[in-house]
């Protein structure tokens, strides 16, 4: 044990600055919690992670700040919801109601647009052949067209099958739209049922398929990726040259 005394002036230095280092912690922090709090606010479409740790600043704890502030607004009028990946403020969904006579008027699809979302949302990859074989009539050109003007279905690569066939899937403007935050959260047969969505004079081995082995696609094991130019392809075969 030194016998040296002991300098009180330098302990109580060493504590203030311990104190100081630990008061600007957490007002960083607390700086922190409220840039994160603005950039949600003031967003235009939900935002992912990385977006949100690139406007941070450097070091940030994106997923703890995102959990403080997700629990700061629960219970409150406006929540912190992850939609496909990224993160947004919306409406308590029990006060929805509140803001009927002045929410934008969605766009609304005819039936077979409705039919031809559903089908791609619930067996995508899937191409307009085997679309028109689950609707049972053809497919006009214009309604996919018109899903993906407004961003709900994207072309996602081509069938490796002959032919090669363009597939067609859902995007995350789809994701966000429906507030599911991935595919596996489509509702189910029972819940389509309860819910009056599915016609009681469909076929009796009408399935919809499990939601839950949407999240598990596989599609560079069913699909290649479009080529650069999406609207004409051909094959050609190898010749054989030898003599």
């Amino acid at each position: 044990m030194s016998d040296d005394p002991v300098d009180l002036a330098e302990v109580r230095a060493r504590r203030d600055t311990r104190d100081a280092m630990f008061a600007a912690a957490e007002d960083d922090a607390g700086e922190q919690l409220r840039m994160m709090e603005a950039l949600l606010f003031a967003a235009a479409e939900p935002l992912d992670e990385a977006t949100l740790a690139a406007k941070l600043p450097k070091g940030a704890d994106v997923p703890d700040l995102l959990d403080r502030v997700q629990e700061a607004y629960e219970g409150r009028g406006v929540q912190l919801v992850c939609v496909g990946g990224a993160w947004r403020f919306q409406t308590a969904s029990d006060l929805a109601w509140l803001l009927e006579d002045v929410r934008e008027e969605p766009r609304k699809l005819s039936s077979a647009g409705q039919e031809t979302l559903a089908i791609i949302a619930y067996h995508q990859p899937v191409t307009r052949a085997e679309i028109e074989e689950i609707r049972g009539v053809a497919v006009s050109k214009g309604t996919i067209d018109l899903l993906m003007e407004i961003g709900w279905v994207r072309m996602r690569g081509r069938r490796r099958t002959p032919g090669r066939p363009v597939t067609y899937g859902t995007t995350d403007a789809f994701l966000s739209h429906f507030g599911l935050e991935s595919l596996g959260d489509l509702p189910g047969k029972a819940e389509l049922k309860a819910a009056g969505m599915l016609d009681s004079r469909l076929p009796k081995d009408f399935e919809v398929p499990d939601p839950g082995m949407l999240a598990k696609l596989e599609e560079s094991l069913t699909e290649d990726p479009l080529d650069d130019d999406s609207e004409f392809h051909m094959d050609f075969m190898d010749e054989d040259t030898s003599s």
